[in-house]
């Protein structure tokens, strides 16, 4: 029969099972047996090494966790903001429009420029007399006649200078140009409503404080001259020159001044002139077309992102909803997140880690329980034997009853402090294995290493014990990722409970190999085996079955149950099976421990 290592210091396992005490008799008293071999409930679960946790009283956190019951939570706020501004970007630059703008200007004034040629070629051909004295001047009253006539048709502003830069004609003066030419405001597109033309009115008051403000302000005197525009004195010199400006009220004036001449003479500068609102409608039609897009493309962003902030928030509320309730309801009712795992997102996956932590928190809460109940059952045990036979030794005269007696108390002493050392061992082994890093490891080097030393004990200290070989099945590297003083642990058990079950000069044999992505240890002995029934029993906690002839009480039965629980830190896992002859009859058990490789 199989018994289960002690938890630390690699011997065999062994009777740490309810006292059994039929062997222990004295002419005083006897100790009743009790149960044998009793499987035990699993142990507590295990951190896995690299996870950190970080434990502490959740009392203050608890109900903060409100239901957000306003209609725009701050993730949906978020989500507004950045699609809006992102939005906001590209359409205030279409706003502005300043290249357009000043491509409308442009082609203005190359048309202001087409029209000023007609007319100058027409006042050099029709508006030059001859004096008296031979010489040619510029006619005024042919002049007027002319620049009526061309002027009223096409609404703009004529003005004449002479060559000495005397204003001759202004079209805004005679009667003719007066009746046909009316300054009025535009009359709002009918695009336009209510809600757009204040918008673009603000627009065009931005314009003018942010915008190009190096234009130069036009400014009209009562009695203008030649020098008052420097595009009538470069005409005066034979030069063409364009010039844009910009009212008070920051509304544009085109203007285009040429000379009027005849056969390469110079007799005079003309000046044509008009105001920029068709470029301003044109500016304000695009801008209200935009706005428009602009409210469309708004009200599309608001519907998408408060359709996808609620997909993402709702799910979320509920989840945290639900953790809240599961905070609140420990120790009373059990309360479950909602299962989302089919929506196949972030939050599916949230939704099942959540779901896999509160599960893993409840069988971490019953194995607490089953581990304060084991604790108390195995104290209690050697706590009743120990109370039985203090009570019993004031009674008894006999010295050798008595001897007997004493020997009893100091075993269940011994017991005692044996328990309790691996009881500590273990329930500090989650937090250890949680803080502890993971670091490579050589995992054929270390099992060499326990071979070598197991060989010189047995050799030189207790002949007779069994011998220990290390073997190397395929090629390395056999490199795992753990806490070597933890495998050290692990192999030691497997190695002190070989040695517990082999015979006298047996063999225990440590192999190694690489299956795939595993490590595969493996500690075989020649001992009777374990029972079938007993292969997953035997890493329960304080389970113990004890070798023919070894003394009561030896072990603590926590030994194989911690190495299961240290595999299990180490993403590894650890079983047992039986080694069978040809007719199938056992020759010795085999623990396998199978690890990741690094």
């Amino acid at each position: 029969m199989r018994d289960q290592t002690d938890a630390g210091d690699g011997e065999a396992g062994g009777g740490d099972a309810p006292a059994e005490r039929d062997d222990r008799k004295t002419g005083a008293s006897k100790r009743g047996p009790s149960g044998k071999g009793k499987q035990k409930p699993s142990g507590l679960g295990t951190q896995h090494l690299d996870h950190r946790t970080h434990g502490g009283a959740h009392g203050g956190t608890r109900g903060r966790h409100r239901e957000r019951a306003r209609f725009l939570s701050p993730l949906t706020r978020r989500i507004l903001m950045v699609n809006i501004i992102a939005l906001l970007i590209p359409i205030g630059g279409l706003l502005y429009l300043g290249p357009y703008r000043d491509n409308l200007i442009r082609a203005e004034m190359e048309a202001l420029r087409a029209q000023g040629e007609i007319f100058a070629g027409a006042l050099g051909e029709g508006a030059i007399a001859i004096t008296t004295a031979g010489q040619e001047v510029l006619s005024p009253a042919s002049a007027r006649h002319i620049i009526r006539r061309l002027s009223g048709p096409s609404g703009l502003r004529a003005r004449l200078f002479l060559q000495d830069g005397e204003l001759a004609i202004d079209s805004r003066r005679l009667g003719a140009a007066r009746s046909s030419v009316q300054v009025e405001e535009l009359a709002p597109p009918e695009t336009m409503d209510d809600v757009i033309n204040p918008i673009l009115d603000m627009l065009d008051r931005l314009t003018m404080v942010f915008g190009d403000n190096l234009m130069e302000r036009y400014v009209e005197d009562d009695t203008p001259a030649a020098e008052d525009y420097p595009e009538v004195a470069r005409a005066l010199q034979g030069d063409i020159m364009g010039v844009v400006r910009e009212t008070e009220h920051g509304h544009l004036v085109l203007s285009v001044a040429l000379p009027v001449q005849r056969y390469y003479k110079v007799f005079g500068s003309l000046m044509l002139s008009k105001t920029g609102k068709e470029i301003e409608a044109a500016l304000r039609n695009v801008r209200a077309t935009i706005l428009m897009v602009f409210a469309g493309a708004l009200l599309i962003t608001v519907a998408l992102s408060i359709y996808l902030a609620g997909a993402i928030a709702r799910p979320l509320n509920k989840l945290a909803a639900a953790a809240d309730r599961v905070t609140r309801s420990v120790g009373r009712q059990e309360e479950e997140i909602p299962d989302m795992t089919d929506r196949a997102d972030e939050i599916g996956d949230l939704s099942g880690v959540l779901r896999e932590m509160t599960q893993a928190l409840r069988l971490r809460l019953v194995a607490i329980e089953r581990f304060a109940a084991d604790v108390s059952h195995e104290i209690k045990n050697p706590l009743t034997s120990l109370r039985s036979a203090v009570e019993t030794v004031s009674r008894v005269s006999d010295e050798e009853q008595r001897r007997q007696l004493l020997e009893i108390i100091n075993d269940d002493v011994e017991r005692l402090d044996r328990l309790i050392s691996d009881i500590s061992d273990a329930s500090r082994l989650d937090a250890e294995l949680s803080r502890t890093e993971a670091e490579p490891l050589d995992l054929a080097g270390l099992l060499a290493t326990l071979a070598g030393m197991y060989g010189v004990v047995g050799t030189e200290d207790a002949p007779g014990r069994p011998r220990v070989s290390m073997e190397a099945h395929g090629e390395g590297p056999f490199q795992v990722m753990g806490n070597e003083d933890r495998l050290v642990q692990v192999f030691r058990n497997l190695i002190g409970n070989a040695m517990t079950f082999s015979p006298k000069d047996g063999r225990i044999d440590l192999k190694i190999r690489r299956d795939g992505e595993f490590i595969e240890a493996a500690v075989e002995d020649e001992g009777p085996g374990i029972p079938p029934n007993k292969l997953e029993a035997i890493f329960d906690r304080f389970y113990t079955e004890r070798p023919e002839g070894e003394k009561f009480g030896a072990h603590s039965g926590l030994g194989l149950s911690i190495s299961k629980q240290i595999m299990e830190a180490h993403a590894g896992e650890i079983r047992a099976e039986n080694r069978m002859t040809h007719d199938g009859k056992p020759r010795g058990a085999r623990f396998i421990v199978r690890l990741p490789a690094a």
